[in-house]
């Protein structure tokens, strides 16, 4: 692996450490100095299309895209100046001149994801300087289940489509049209469902302002005064790994995102599994307690203790009358590691046997 050699530039005044082809805008990311965008994300190739993370660099003229300019060894970076400033409260305001507007009312506001260029605008103190654009794009009807695509709030940055090409490579989206007519689309205009998209979300989770949004939570009805708490978890769905976003308002999972890129092993994707299927946990005929058979035949509700100890008396009672290898254990690739270690563990040590197996081995 090759050693980068490393060195200092100045950001706001404080030394910041850097490497060779590091660029300012992650040096200063991991120095914790904020610098906004909209356009990048950590996992996609770095384009400069927004224009958001713009800095002063001294010996330069003019303003530099922080996502792309390369960090030099005795660099000075101002990223908090009256002439950066001016400039993101122009940019943000010409954004919101475009008709850049929150996601549809058939979601419920709590369930709605973040529009970055409302948040900077409050944050920068932007203001419409320019009477609104109203030149909407016209997006085109799409059956699929799970994506919804709102073209009025899309702003262009690519990101979802780089994402589709860069991280999924499937290629299903694209740029098309011209000037104000140019929007995200498919090949021929066709439906996702009809291209080579997986239906992965990663689209969704990418979109700086909500333009790709799941449609799974179109029309829920919640308590107005319910809290949506995200709570951690790992899909269950194979055996990677994945941890899960579930957001969770009375007492019934409401949406499935993917934790922040750089933080898990999935690195802020997911699968359409992952983050479309969860519709079983609720499904009226799920088994929510264990059943044991009585002595008439049929299954009846029984409490966690007693399934157990059932089927603790059922394994002893086979290996007490054949033997111990006459048991056989076999796990799911739909556990988690973890999980598929104790089942092992109970094959070898509590029942004495190696007939083990996990049904994803090879």
């Amino acid at each position: 692996m090759e050693n980068k050699s490393k060195f200092t530039i100045q950001v706001n005044g404080m030394a910041v450490q850097a490497s060779d082809g590091e660029t300012v805008l992650a040096a200063a990311d991991r120095a914790g100095v904020e610098i906004p965008t909209l356009c990048h994300d950590p996992r996609l190739t770095p384009v400069g299309n927004c224009r958001m993370c713009l800095v002063e660099v001294e010996g330069q003229r003019r303003l530099q895209p922080a996502c792309t300019w390369k960090a030099t060894p005795d660099q000075t970076i101002h990223t908090e100046t009256d002439r950066v400033q001016r400039h993101r409260q122009l940019l943000l305001s010409l954004y919101i001149a475009d008709k850049v507007e929150p996601a549809s009312d058939e979601v419920m506001p709590a369930l709605r994801r973040e529009n970055d260029i409302e948040r900077f605008a409050n944050q920068y103190g932007a203001e419409l300087a320019i009477p609104a654009i109203d030149a909407p794009r016209h997006g085109r009807p799409d059956e699929n289940p799970y994506i919804h695509f709102d073209p009025s709030i899309c702003i262009l940055c690519e990101r979802c489509v780089r994402y589709c090409d860069e991280v999924e490579g499937v290629n299903a989206i694209t740029l098309a049209g011209r000037g104000a007519n140019t929007t995200i689309t498919t090949a021929n205009q066709s439906g996702l469902l009809d291209t080579t998209c997986e239906l992965c979300g990663g689209c969704i989770d990418t979109c700086p302002t909500g333009a790709m949004t799941e449609k799974k939570p179109f029309g829920i009805q919640l308590n107005p005064n319910a809290d949506v708490k995200e709570v951690r978890t790992t899909c269950n769905f194979c055996g990677v790994g994945c941890q899960l976003s579930l957001h969770v308002a009375d007492d019934r999972i409401v949406k499935v995102t993917s934790p922040p890129p750089g933080e898990t092993l999935n690195d802020g994707n997911l699968c359409v599994k992952g983050r479309f299927a969860y519709d079983f946990i609720h499904h009226e005929e799920r088994l929510t307690k264990p059943l044991i058979r009585g002595e008439d035949g049929q299954l009846r509700e029984a409490p966690w203790e007693e399934a157990i100890r059932r089927a603790a008396q059922g394994l002893l009672g086979v290996k007490k009358r054949h033997g111990k290898d006459a048991l056989a254990f076999i796990s799911s690739s739909r556990c988690t590691g973890e999980e598929n270690y104790l089942m092992q563990k109970l094959s070898r040590a509590a029942f004495g046997t190696n007939n083990c197996h996990q049904c994803a081995a090879t």
